[in-house]
């Protein structure tokens, strides 16, 4: 990659409306670090924080130019940090415009919007969609990689709520993708990842009226782990649509607990019918289920993780996972060997199915329409831990992925971004994949948007 010169940076400066910012610059951290710590080492040669599509066109053409690489930032949240890169990163943050029309249900983020600029825009139309519960999350990525949210047994993921994107393209094209125009790259953008057919600059999105709702928080003592994640797994075979779970078990060393977490689109007194299986097999040492309303549930079910370095692992499974499974499951989670982030590490089972299933799987990019569950495995460290508690770490992940891999499939979640995956292709897009490439080379025959798990590399 050619390493522009001061001139060059001057020339894209004065080129668009935005911000060009350069390392030791002020406001380039803000830019420029990625969420997960763990590739902080990743430092761009520039960022430049679009104002306009205009911005984004003329960005392209000046890498394109000078052989630059080119990383897209939304939120930023990558789990594998593709979000930045050495060369030059498009900030797509100012545009972060969101319009909600009440009367059709049509709701327009910009590239840049994240989870708080969409519900600020829709809370007074009192319509949604599938979203996600991190408030700095970006819905570019989300979407793209096809969004899965605690309505989605309900509403699907958030890809199938898309109705159109514009994106630019490797060559400064701007095209508007819907059923009707570019149907084909529409397909692509609905599951099959950010930054690979180009810079998706504003999104389209057919909302739904909202109701109100419930949540709950269930915790247990390690001691009950065994049963909880039984039953749970039990009661979602019979559960309604309306009812979301999320099962886990988490540690920080010396303590672990299990927790059952989610919303139900009905009454809390309907809630707890569902939930009496839970409650029956093991009395919580903390229960709340309450009464909400689609907002307040929202913030219930808000997730901010620490600061600091993790990793993840994942699995799609279609059945519920054996005793035999949990048992092997729970033994390593009380090994995990530590270390300095409070996240810790643990697994979780998260409900899918139900409208998300009933979309087949060809119809989007998103592959994932048979499960019933996602398996999450996780492990956290701060930045300051020692090589020797990194590779702990990382090695107890893996260790632990493979002690799963006889009870589940070959496919993870695309938008829990595994870089140490080596299968990547198969596992997140399935039979699509052969698709989605000709797709690439179509639209980006150059390869201009490429990165570690770019389709097409």
């Amino acid at each position: 990659m050619k390493s522009p010169s001061e001139e060059d940076w001057t020339r894209l400066d004065k080129a668009v409306a935005g911000t060009v910012v350069r390392p030791g610059e002020s406001g380039f951290g803000a830019v420029s670090l990625p969420f997960n710590r763990r590739f902080a080492a990743t430092v761009p040669a520039g960022v430049v924080s679009v104002a306009s599509v205009v911005d984004v066109q003329r960005a392209i053409a000046w890498a394109r130019e000078l052989g630059v690489g080119v990383a897209v930032r939304g939120g930023g949240h990558s789990y594998a940090g593709y979000s930045v890169g050495p060369g030059l990163v498009i900030d797509l943050g100012p545009l972060n415009t969101v319009s909600a029309n009440a009367s059709t249900g049509l709701v327009t983020a910009g590239g840049g919007a994240s989870m708080s600029d969409v519900y600020a825009a829709i809370e007074p139309c009192e319509m949604a969609f599938a979203l996600g519960n991190g408030a700095t999350v970006g819905i570019g990525g989300l979407t793209l990689g096809g969004g899965v949210g605690a309505t989605s047994r309900v509403h699907g993921i958030t890809a199938d709520a898309l109705v159109a994107t514009t994106l630019v393209t490797a060559d400064g094209e701007v095209l508007r993708c819907s059923a009707d125009e570019n149907p084909d790259l529409f397909w692509a953008c609905r599951g099959g990842g950010g930054g690979n057919f180009g810079v998706n600059v504003s999104f389209t999105f057919q909302a739904q009226p909202v109701t109100d709702c419930a949540t709950y928080v269930l915790l247990w003592h390690m001691e009950d782990a065994e049963k909880v994640f039984s039953v749970v797994q039990r009661t979602m075979r019979s559960a309604p649509d309306a009812f979301a779970a999320r099962v886990g078990v988490s540690t920080t060393g010396p303590d672990a607990v299990v927790s059952c977490i989610g919303q139900h689109l009905g009454s809390a007194a309907s809630l707890k019918e569902v939930l009496d299986p839970i409650l029956s097999v093991a009395e919580p040492f903390r229960t709340m289920i309450n009464d909400r309303t689609y907002w307040q549930a929202k913030n219930d079910l808000l997730h901010e993780t620490a600061a600091g370095a993790f990793a993840a692992r994942t699995s799609v499974l279609t059945q519920p996972l054996s005793e035999d499974a949990i048992d092997a499951m729970l033994a390593m989670v009380r090994r995990w060997p530590g270390g300095g982030n409070p996240d810790g590490g643990g697994a979780a089972l998260f409900s899918w199915g139900g409208a998300i299933n009933r979309v087949p799987a060809g119809d989007t990019a998103f592959p994932h329409r048979d499960a019933m569950f996602l398996l999450s495995m996780d492990t956290s460290w701060a930045e300051r831990d020692s090589r020797e508690v990194v590779d702990a770490n990382l090695g107890w992940l893996a260790e632990l992925a493979d002690t799963m891999a006889p009870y589940g499939g070959d496919r993870s979640y695309l938008n829990f971004t595994d870089p140490d995956l080596k299968s990547w292709r198969t596992a997140y897009y399935g039979d699509n994949y052969p698709r989605l490439a000709e797709i690439k080379r179509r639209v980006d025959p150059d390869g201009f948007f490429t990165f570690e798990q770019g389709i097409g590399s």
